[in-house]
């Protein structure tokens, strides 16, 4: 997930949020912040309680809820949906409509979010030093998050190129990275999360330090055959997309007839953090 888009923590349950860089705000996802102050763990039920709320404020003239709107954000069946969203200001006074003993803990949680973005801005190795704490409290070693962070940083620049040559966030992304990842894994995103027995995990937070390697010289290779060849238009960047996932595939093939043994596995993080001797 692009740093723009991004899952937060609060108490251990998930807030998709959404940083806007013109405006330099943050904007949250309703149905995440209702679940939670409600104690919802249905989204279901949390989407009808924020329909009957949204409603019933409505009717009482509330300019909080006409001025929300929508951004495409990451539901649970893997795909880009658009969603109710807030900025800090309004959820604050949305929760004042909101009976919840989460309520004051969720303001303190939305200060100290809001406090990390701007420190960010300014010093983005804390974006970087937070990442390595959160990895660190799951048990990863720190050469498979030195791994991952780098991957990150990869990512961007290939995303970054993406932009430059056109092509849109969000399913064009998604088209793209299927035909590079299926080009060295030989699999695309779905298959290779179904291959590991993943669902909506992260697959990069799945992978062994390897698949990451691997992965980030497919992105890496797209990115500078990209720079050179600047393509036009969905299928040109498919194809640039593909070369890059091939010149990874060469590596991929090569260092598997010299061990015997295939990279793309089935391991997961379970597996990962289970057995810190095996290559991670």
């Amino acid at each position: 997930m692009s740093k723009e888009n991004k899952l937060q923590l609060f108490e251990e349950q998930s807030v998709r949020t959404h940083w806007d860089e013109e405006q330099e705000k943050w904007y949250f996802s309703l149905i995440d912040v209702i679940a939670i102050l409600t104690e919802q763990q249905d989204a279901l039920t949390a989407r009808k309680y924020w329909n009957k709320l949204k409603e019933r404020l409505k009717k009482e003239g509330n300019e909080t809820v006409t001025n929300c709107h929508q951004l495409k954000m990451l539901a649970k069946d893997g795909k880009m949906r658009l969603t109710d969203v807030a900025d800090t200001e309004q959820l604050l006074r949305l929760i004042q409509s909101i009976p919840s003993p989460k309520a004051e803990p969720f303001k303190v949680w939305l200060a100290k979010v809001g406090y990390e973005r701007i420190e960010e801005t300014e010093d983005p190795e804390l974006a970087f030093d937070r990442a390595m704490e959160t990895y660190l409290a799951k048990g990863y070693s720190k050469e498979w998050i030195n791994q991952r962070l780098k991957s990150i940083e990869v990512r961007k620049e290939l995303t970054d190129e993406w932009a430059e040559r056109g092509m849109k966030q969000g399913l064009e992304y998604a088209i793209l990275t299927n035909e590079l990842t299926k080009a060295w894994a030989g699999k695309d995103v779905k298959e290779y999360k179904q291959h590991k027995g993943l669902k909506k995990e992260n697959l990069r937070d799945n992978m062994s330090n390897l698949e990451l390697v691997l992965n980030m010289l497919a992105e890496a290779s797209t990115t500078e055959i990209s720079k050179k060849k600047q393509p036009q238009g969905m299928e040109e960047n498919k194809d640039i997309a593909r070369k890059g996932g091939n010149a990874a595939k060469q590596a991929r093939l090569e260092i598997e007839k010299q061990t015997g043994e295939a990279i793309v596995s089935t391991n997961n993080v379970k597996n990962l953090l289970d057995k810190p001797k095996e290559n991670r």
